[in-house]
């Protein structure tokens, strides 16, 4: 019980994390948004305006987050006796979707611009939008960076993806930075040319969250450092002989975790219980991001208890 309300606290805990952190996206995006427009219209630059709506978009992406996070935090019940914590990783696959897809349009755009600039002549923009583009690359840059860190305190696929959408926000505008500039100095190619070459990195962010929440749909295990260091920690238990198997899977944000261990077979089962239990909530309390971990008890084999004991199993799992 005291973990299972430990579990409940860290999860209501990350649940507010994540909702300071979008309350904070939106608020930002809307006052970029509004910046952004009315600089591109009294400056008479197109692709201010265009940022502009990509700020508002990245608004919609907050509330996926907001949904995901929320739908994640429910309570398990009789249909989902194992939670919800998967819905997140759907979020951040719709997340990664809308991503590609802005990435997509800002690349199209660009190749277009780049086949059409040689029959229309461009509009030298303002310096206003100049100055727009400058704040907006410096505050998605550090919106980025906020939200990323947020992500990786709780584990969260879709706080994660929506850092990228920031990111991608902040090339967006070094993009409208460099054409604008470009158009101001006579070079007005450079606009869409760098927006074909954010559209790959866009991409590559896109790819990479889709990835990761399928990763975690999926069972994906656990990293290989974080497996050798739930053994060190299991060999570490006073009765524990050796490991006889581990298992790791990745469920939404969180991991299962299932660990068959030997002991000595002369033990009672009350006291292969205790070892098992044990075992049990030292990696629950050890990697926090674990949300069950089931013990299997073996007798220990006669080459590692040397005697020779019955080949009969004792077995003893805690949940």
């Amino acid at each position: 019980m005291l973990f299972k309300k430990e579990h409940t606290e860290t999860k209501n805990a990350d649940a507010a994390v994540a909702m300071k952190v979008s309350v904070v996206s939106i608020i930002i995006n809307l006052a970029l948004s509004l910046m952004k427009l009315l600089a591109g219209i009294f400056a008479k630059s197109g692709a201010m305006i265009s940022d502009a709506v990509h700020s508002a978009s990245d608004v919609l992406s907050t509330f996926i987050v907001i949904v995901g996070v929320r739908l994640a935090g429910k309570k398990p019940d009789n249909e989902h006796p194992y939670g919800h914590e998967r819905m997140e990783c759907v979020a951040a696959v719709v997340l990664a979707v809308v991503l590609a897809a802005t990435g997509v349009g800002i690349g199209f755009s660009g190749i277009q611009k780049i086949i059409s600039s040689r029959n229309e002549k461009l509009v030298v923009p303002g310096i206003l939008a100049l100055i727009a583009a400058a704040v907006s690359i410096a505050v998605k840059e550090i919106m980025y960076q906020y939200t990323k860190h947020a992500a990786k305190t709780i584990n969260s696929g879709a706080l994660m993806a929506d850092a990228w959408h920031h990111r991608s926000d902040a090339l967006s505008s070094v993009g409208s930075l460099i054409g604008i500039l470009g158009a101001r100095l006579g070079l007005p190619v450079l606009d869409p040319l760098a927006s074909v070459i954010i559209c790959v990195f866009i991409e590559k962010a896109a790819i990479d969250i889709f990835r990761d929440a399928i990763d975690k749909m999926v069972d994906k295990s656990c990293p290989a450092d974080t497996v050798e260091n739930m053994k060190e920690v299991i060999l570490q238990t006073e009765g524990v002989l050796e490991i006889d198997e581990i298992k790791t899977r990745l469920f939404g944000s969180k991991v299962y975790a299932e660990v068959e261990i030997a002991v000595d077979a002369e033990k009672t089962i009350v006291e292969a219980h205790d070892i098992a239990e044990t075992v049990h909530s030292a990696i629950e309390k050890g990697f926090p991001n674990v949300k069950h971990c089931m013990v299997h008890v073996n007798p220990a084999k006669p080459s590692v208890t040397d005697s020779s004991h019955p080949s009969d199993v004792i077995s003893d799992e805690v949940t």
